[in-house]
């Protein structure tokens, strides 16, 4: 079984395309206010349909659920990924509302508070997304650290990781974490918020050559 690659932080169509053609399962687009790589209904609407195949993601934080179903409507997303600090009620009231999947980010600070969050969230969200640091920003979490607490992530909900991966390292998470997703954004880049089309193959070359336990 091999692990699902998201391509996140796309600013341009362009780059849609590109990580569609290189196979990417899951596109993703920033719907933050104020962030770099940040873009508006209208424009992740051409990012989005410059991607054919692959699942949209809209990255939200702290929104009010209104404007996370409103877009979500708009965009036709496949999963909304929480990156704030959104408490488990907002993901039951999301669910109840008609949101589509629902992936919620924390951040590994530690090992317990890695296994609070599995215990929090896995009863609400779909996926559970282990960063290193505030999105985009590339920091990399302790894998080691983490990797025990794999098999307690409830069955049914999948583990996405992301934070400091690169075409380089991203095989090793994989066999060290056996995540059903891997998610980069920086790590693909030439600039920020400018996918290397190049970096884009790696990385999903890199990933594809692991097979991943299930």
């Amino acid at each position: 079984m091999t692990t699902a690659v998201k391509i996140c932080g796309l600013c341009a169509p362009d780059d849609a395309a590109a990580a569609a053609a290189a196979g990417a399962d899951y596109v993703g687009v920033v719907l933050v206010p104020g962030r770099r790589r940040t873009r508006s209904v209208a424009e992740a609407a051409a990012i989005f349909e410059a991607a054919p195949g692959a699942l949209r993601v809209g990255v939200f934080a702290n929104a009010p659920l209104e404007e996370v179903l409103r877009m979500s409507a708009e965009l036709s997303l496949d999963a909304v990924q929480l990156h704030g600090s959104e408490p488990a009620v907002a993901l039951v009231k999301l669910r109840s509302l008609g949101a589509p999947r629902l992936w919620k980010a924390v951040t590994v600070q530690s090992p317990a508070a890695t296994l609070l969050a599995f215990e929090t969230y896995g009863a609400v969200a779909d996926a559970v997304l282990l960063d290193g640091g505030d999105g985009g920003r590339g920091v990399a979490f302790d894998w080691t650290g983490v990797a025990p607490l794999r098999a307690r992530l409830p069955r049914g909900v999948s583990l996405v990781v992301a934070g400091g991966l690169t075409p380089e390292n991203v095989s090793e998470a994989i066999a060290r974490l056996a995540p059903d997703v891997v998610d980069v954004s920086s790590g693909v880049e030439s600039a920020p918020g400018q996918k290397s089309a190049a970096r884009v193959r790696a990385f999903i070359a890199a990933a594809r050559s692991v097979v991943r336990v299930s």
